[in-house]
């Protein structure tokens, strides 16, 4: 087998076999496959596509590159749930404890933000004493007692996924969904989930502007989990604005905590419900979605979501105190508010400009050495299709330094206000089952 003659397969749309996309996969991990020709067959696939076989074999090919986590130690369906990000993405904080406390395993393998604010492991962090690393056989201990826990990622999973991602950054070949769809659905499947909900972001603050692009990217993530043994679904949800109204890593675990009270955004505890309800029917808690959406509300309601947080933290030495005081979370030094130049009605909060001013003071990271500031973050006082009043504040700035000018022009750029009445974005465009 020649790899040249792979290439040309492929650059004439042809189908890849099975071995031969294994052979690929083997010979670049290894090194005995050079990144040009490896590069050569990425702008192929770029323009030619792959079919759902093709996909679905690139996938666990990348897959068996590495470390596989297995879970079978723990006790019913593991379902795992992946966001292609956004921002004031605080569902996963939300969705662990809520179908944990009506018996769903999550078994949860995270990682730390490289953008507008820290990945769910650094937001985690804003507890005091919480921390990741923890043996594997109390991760599996933890979950079977107390169906929660969080473990930092293993070095050694998917990395052929890991070249492979490296090279596309540096060969204009990163947007080609067979690709994209791949790439997340390997490390899903390497870190040993029995069932996958995705929710596709799709809007200014997504990875995937257009409705169009997310619906192609969640059916083909679908169709390789399904095609390979997983039971999958996507939720395509939007991003056109930051979710919920908080955007910082303390914050959010603020706005997390609100959530599973019953008191959270609406939005937010929207989305939280639509995804939650398909883990719970996923992991066979519940025989339709309507019972499945039931049982999380009464979690909501009578407390046990909230019982489910605390425990969780307090078994990876967090200080679960501050569910019930908050305020023990890190504090910002200054609260400044951006006031509202004109009266009318929001017509515009591009989301990851935003995302970008919460960046700026210090909330997420702009390259992996920045050192993220817990404290610091944006809390929006207005959505889209608010009213809003001159003067009134559209963001509470929560700052630890005075001058904060770029943020405030950043935020003044991006948050537009219309004389018209504006109507909401629609939160959730479809869900999609193979």
């Amino acid at each position: 087998m020649r790899m040249v003659d792979l290439i040309e397969k492929k650059r004439d749309g042809g189908e890849l076999s099975t071995e031969e996309i294994q052979f690929i996969i083997d010979g670049y991990t290894e090194g005995t496959i050079p990144d040009y020709q490896v590069s050569a067959l990425t702008m192929a696939i770029f323009f030619q596509g792959m079919s759902e076989q093709e996909r679905a074999n690139l996938t666990m090919s990348m897959v068996e590159s590495g470390d596989q986590i297995d879970l079978s130690d723990i006790n019913g369906i593991k379902v795992d749930k992946h966001s292609t990000g956004g921002v004031g993405d605080t569902t996963t904080l939300v969705l662990g404890p809520l179908v944990a406390a009506v018996g769903v395993p999550v078994a949860k393998m995270s990682g730390r933000g490289l953008g507008h604010t820290g990945g769910t492991i650094d937001k985690l962090e804003a507890v005091d004493g919480f921390h990741v690393e923890i043996e594997k056989e109390d991760f599996i201990r933890l979950v079977n007692e107390n169906k929660i826990a969080v473990i930092g990622q293993s070095g050694n999973l998917t990395p052929a996924d890991k070249k492979l991602y490296a090279l596309r950054d540096v060969t204009a070949t990163v947007n080609s969904i067979p690709l994209i769809a791949s790439s997340i659905m390997s490390k899903k499947i390497a870190a040993g989930a029995d069932a996958i909900v995705l929710d596709v972001k799709t809007g200014a603050g997504a990875f995937m502007k257009s409705l169009e692009d997310s619906r192609e990217l969640a059916s083909a993530m679908v169709s390789i989990g399904n095609n390979v043994g997983r039971k999958t679904m996507a939720v395509i949800s939007d991003m056109s604005q930051p979710l919920g109204y908080m955007i910082g890593n303390a914050l959010e675990v603020k706005e997390a905590i609100d959530t599973l009270k019953g008191e959270g955004p609406e939005d937010l505890t929207e989305l939280c419900l639509t995804l939650g309800s398909h883990m719970v029917y996923l992991a066979e808690q519940a025989s339709t979605l309507s019972e499945a959406r039931e049982m999380l509300i009464k979690a909501m309601n009578d407390g046990s979501a909230l019982k489910a947080f605390k425990v969780f933290l307090e078994s990876q030495g967090g200080n679960g105190s501050l569910v019930d005081q908050p305020e023990k979370l890190p504090q910002a030094k200054y609260k400044i508010d951006l006031p509202a130049k004109e009266a009318g009605f929001v017509s515009e909060i591009v989301a990851d400009e935003v995302g970008t001013a919460a960046m700026l003071l210090g909330a997420g990271r702009a390259t992996k050495e920045s050192i993220i500031d817990l404290a610091v973050g944006l809390e929006l006082k207005k959505k889209i299709g608010d009213e809003v009043m001159k003067g009134e504040a559209l963001v509470t700035i929560y700052s630890n330094q005075e001058d904060i000018e770029e943020v405030k022009q950043k935020l003044y750029e991006n948050i537009s206000v219309t004389k018209e009445k504006v109507s909401a974005p629609t939160l959730i465009h479809e869900e999609i089952t193979l």
